[in-house]
């Protein structure tokens, strides 16, 4: 979704792009519980302890530490003023190759207490995914961890608030300088009695669904190995609000 947003940030809403930062943060509360991820905790551990890929235009690819270029965010329609970081993720990889800019990052909202508790996690090598020997049982340290969390797809009803998903977009449109966020919010009632899942479970699988129709209509079409980044994003944007998950564009 945030690479489409950011073809179409190109195509249709910018003479030059400066920056096309994903950002990406929430107000979701899982009552009952000090600490529970609602997501895998296998691919929070990759994304956010990976060392996080910034893109620049005359520097390529680089990596920086994990949790870096701190920045206070204001998301939309309540969630409000939340701090992101640099996570590893695959947009900014994909996105400079289809998408003219000068600067590409991806950052969460993740909050001091998730920070630190993954910072500790990696401490003390529980992130590791290689097995080690517990008296004579083989076990990998992350999945000691994920056994000892509860299930993210069993959350649901204990979950309250709203996840946002968008991209900041910086940039020069009609000689004037513009920045706009094109998001996609959901709200996790809402999502628990349409679909009867949570809401970043829904937010996130919504997303190959339209492009499977898209590819198995014909209306995308390619070869190799490309992202949605590649393709037209008015067909995937149009179908959003038929899915149930409708884009809006705030404007600076």
């Amino acid at each position: 979704m945030a690479d489409v947003f950011a073809r179409y940030a190109q195509d249709y809403l910018f003479d030059e792009i400066e920056e096309i930062g994903v950002r990406d943060g929430a107000n979701l509360e899982v009552r009952g519980y000090e600490f529970a991820p609602n997501f895998s905790i296998w691919t929070t551990i990759e994304e956010c302890l990976n060392p996080p890929v910034i893109w620049e235009a005359d520097k390529g690819w680089y990596t920086t530490e994990p949790f870096s270029e701190p920045e206070i965010f204001e998301f939309p329609e309540g969630i409000g003023k939340i701090e992101c970081v640099n996570v590893e993720h695959e947009e900014v990889l994909l996105v400079p190759r289809w998408v003219k800019c000068k600067r590409v990052t991806f950052k969460y909202g993740l909050g001091d207490q998730f920070i630190n508790v993954l910072k500790t996690l990696k401490m003390l090598g529980l992130d590791n995914k290689e097995p080690i020997k517990v008296k004579d049982v083989w076990v990998a340290p992350r999945d000691v961890v994920a056994a000892c969390l509860p299930d993210p797809a069993h959350l649901g009803d204990k979950m309250f608030g709203k996840t946002c998903a968008g991209t900041w977009v910086k940039g020069i449109k009609d000689g004037k300088p513009r920045q706009v966020y094109i998001y996609q919010v959901a709200d996790n009632e809402e999502c628990m009695r349409r679909l009867g899942c949570q809401a970043v479970v829904a937010q996130t699988a919504f997303n190959p669904v339209i492009g499977w129709e898209l590819l198995e209509h014909g209306i995308w079409k390619g070869v190799g190995v490309l992202g949605p980044e590649a393709f037209d994003p008015i067909p995937f944007m149009e179908r959003m609000e038929s899915y149930g998950f409708p884009y809006k564009i705030k404007e600076y």
